[in-house]
């Protein structure tokens, strides 16, 4: 098969992107499928007559790239680009992808996430992996995503959603966690102890976005569970070091422990694996997520779900692989089997 591997970009997640996009690459090729890995923002220089010939060609397989310990200065990979022009696709991106058999999406943050270049794919013909735009769109934007939740009866931690210049800003009491509502891997994301550290972390969350999502903190225990096709994979438990699950801790080796599958009841995973289901649908998410939740330390064990990841993380070691890895499929068959229901969509 032909396969486009789309990664890169111009977010904050850029770095997390180009170690999913390498990744996957890798693991396609291995398993003998012809791959084109492209950033999507510098697009692809290589000289060709037709972009099929692109695929033919013998490409080493390089290492996946790591993240770094801090996000990217998008400044100056601006700077580097040759395109003068505000587009987020480079040049030869869209006759590339229309090349393949199909585009699997390695992109993370914003521009690769919310809907946007879905619908562009969608107008150009271009088959690709994972959700379509709306679901993209609605999951993107956790404030939307928490009225979904309250809409279907999921529970959600409570919140207030705030508009950057609107001083002096709401709160919702002490400790919260603010972030920025559209945001992923944690980027700009502060859990607020006191009143003196909220306006510090109201303006850092400003800095990546116009709209701020403030949520009551919940302490519990952090889970997450893949879906695949409308189905549940196991679950996995975060636990971090110290502080809390943020860019670094997230993509740094030894930072966090991640228990796969999770050491909770059967009860239990039964109960949040119904409940990813149902956050999967209630947001029209397809082909695959990831689901984020917080298991409060009450008597009743609450679950409360945080958000839903449509292009979650895709190293080998990251978690929706992991807990692939549990029910006995390697890294590459995951891939295959993404592309597989990704393209199960175009049947209808």
């Amino acid at each position: 098969m032909n396969i486009a591997v789309l990664c890169g970009g111009i977010s904050n997640e850029r770095d997390v992107s180009l170690s999913t996009g390498s990744g996957v690459a890798k693991a396609l090729r291995e398993r003998g499928h012809n791959v084109v890995l492209m950033d999507l923002y510098f697009g692809c220089e290589e000289p060709y007559d037709d972009p099929k010939e692109l695929f033919a060609r013998p490409r080493e397989n390089d290492a996946v790239y790591r993240v770094a310990e801090r996000t990217p200065d998008l400044e100056q990979i601006r700077a580097m680009r040759r395109q003068d022009n505000d587009s987020l696709m480079g040049d030869n991106v869209l006759e590339i992808c229309r090349a393949a058999d199909i585009t699997f999406l390695a992109l993370h943050g914003e521009e690769g996430e919310n809907g946007k270049l879905q619908a562009a794919l969608d107008i150009a013909g271009i088959k690709y992996t994972g959700s379509g735009y709306l679901g993209s769109a609605i999951a993107m934007n956790k404030g939307l995503s928490k009225m979904i939740f309250r809409e279907e009866g999921i529970p959600t931690a409570p919140a207030l959603k705030l508009k950057k210049g609107c001083t002096p800003y709401e709160r919702i009491g002490f400790p919260c966690v603010v972030k920025p509502c559209s945001g992923g891997s944690s980027v700009g994301t502060s859990v607020v102890q006191s009143a003196q550290e909220y306006d510090a972390a109201v303006e850092t969350a400003f800095r990546y976005e116009n709209e701020v999502l403030v949520e009551q903190y919940i302490k519990g225990r952090e889970l997450q569970v893949g879906v695949l096709d409308g189905k549940a994979m196991p679950v996995i438990e975060i636990v971090p070091k110290q502080g809390f699950y943020d860019y670094q801790t997230k993509y740094q080796a030894g930072l966090a422990e991640e228990i796969c599958p999770a050491p909770i009841s059967r009860e239990d995973t039964l109960r949040i694996q119904k409940l990813a289901e149902q956050v999967y649908r209630a947001l029209m998410i397809e082909a695959y997520c990831r689901i984020d939740f917080i298991m409060a330390e009450d008597e009743e064990k609450t679950l409360y779900c945080l958000e839903a990841n449509t292009l979650p993380g895709m190293t080998p070691t990251s978690l929706i692989p992991q807990m692939a890895a549990v029910e006995g499929v390697s890294f590459g068959e995951l891939c295959e089997k993404i592309i597989q229901v990704s393209l199960e969509k175009y049947e209808s």
